[in-house]
């Protein structure tokens, strides 16, 4: 018969329902927990220096005086315009209720005094300026100025950063992202030193997949008590996931195809080519996200001499090939 012809002999494998666990293992760089540099915002000399390199201290701690002469002398001024400008407001208002001074006048005596409070404030807030505190509580780096230098704005007086926890940022592929949420734990190394681990989990995901690389940046946090872990370290995360069920096939029945996926779902003695999405992955099986079902069975040998739509012959897999099948 011309059908018969046309058959191809094919070996096949069910498609399972088994247990998949989720195991990857990345690359990525140790951020501290919170950085900073530590700078002026204004030009000024620098009167006194209150730390030590590599020094912990804690937040609001005072680490640099600026001269603050002039600044104090221009706060007293203000104060001194304020309390006179308070006074005679006061005064005038007792005054209007007589009509000795008329509301133009007493409103624009009570300008003077808002302007006179707001340069008080910005007196103040200058003040504050020339001392230069702790933002948050962290080890120091080194210092970049001394005692009667000259810092300009933005003038680097030294780092501060917060290790007590240290964030480590690493890509993992898109086809993981579903396996992983915060809260699973990682276990990471230093790389180069494989005799020691620090355990972690993952806090968050980024809002965004790369697009050329198909891979999206993972940020997990390692407590850091005792100091080890350093901002810029190169180490290495492996995740552990949860176990969960998926459809599993062998590796042979993926067909790849100008960027596709494909298998070939025998049916009734006849191939139909389906495209699939592709899962994780392990030794022998691939995962499918997509296009099949469990007891569903697809071509795992002979998918080069299959079409969509021909006529197949299912021959044992145990022990026998297609050739042997062919030959017979």
């Amino acid at each position: 018969m011309p059908g018969a012809q046309q058959s191809v002999n094919v070996v096949t494998a069910e498609v399972t329902l088994g247990e998949l666990g989720l195991e990857i293992e990345a690359i990525g760089n140790a951020v501290a927990n919170e950085s900073a540099e530590i700078t002026s915002k204004s030009v000024n000399t620098v009167t006194a220096i209150h730390f030590e390199e590599g020094q912990f201290v804690r937040k609001g701690t005072v680490l640099v005086e600026l001269d603050s002469a002039q600044v104090r002398a221009d706060l007293a001024a203000a104060e001194a315009a304020l309390a006179e400008s308070r006074s005679q407001y006061n005064r005038s208002k007792e005054l209007l209720a007589t009509n000795v001074i008329s509301a133009s006048q007493m409103d624009q005596l009570e300008a003077t005094l808002k302007t006179n409070e707001a340069r008080v404030a910005a007196a103040k807030a200058r003040l504050e300026d020339t001392i230069i505190r702790a933002p948050f509580s962290g080890r120091i780096g080194f210092r970049r100025i001394s005692v009667g230098g000259l810092v300009n704005p933005g003038t680097v007086i030294c780092t501060i950063d917060d290790t007590s926890v240290m964030k480590l940022d690493f890509t993992v592929p898109q086809s993981y992202m579903f396996g992983i949420a915060p809260g699973t734990p990682i276990t990471a190394q230093i790389a180069g030193v494989p005799n020691r681990t620090f355990q972690g989990r993952i806090v968050t995901l980024d809002s965004r997949v790369d697009p050329v690389t198909r891979s999206i940046v993972v940020r997990a946090e390692l407590p850091n008590p005792d100091g080890v872990l350093k901002p810029g370290m190169f180490m290495t995360a492996k995740i552990n996931a949860g176990v969960a069920q998926a459809l599993l096939v062998p590796e042979g029945a993926i067909v790849p195809e100008q960027g596709r996926t494909f298998v070939f779902v025998v049916k009734d003695g006849v191939a139909f080519r389906r495209e699939v999405t592709l899962g994780r992955r392990r030794v022998g099986q691939v995962q499918i996200a997509t296009g099949v079902t469990a007891g569903e069975r697809v071509i795992v040998e002979g998918t080069q001499k299959v079409r969509d739509g021909i006529a197949v012959v299912e021959v044992p897999g145990d022990g026998a090939t297609v050739a042997d099948a062919e030959a017979t």
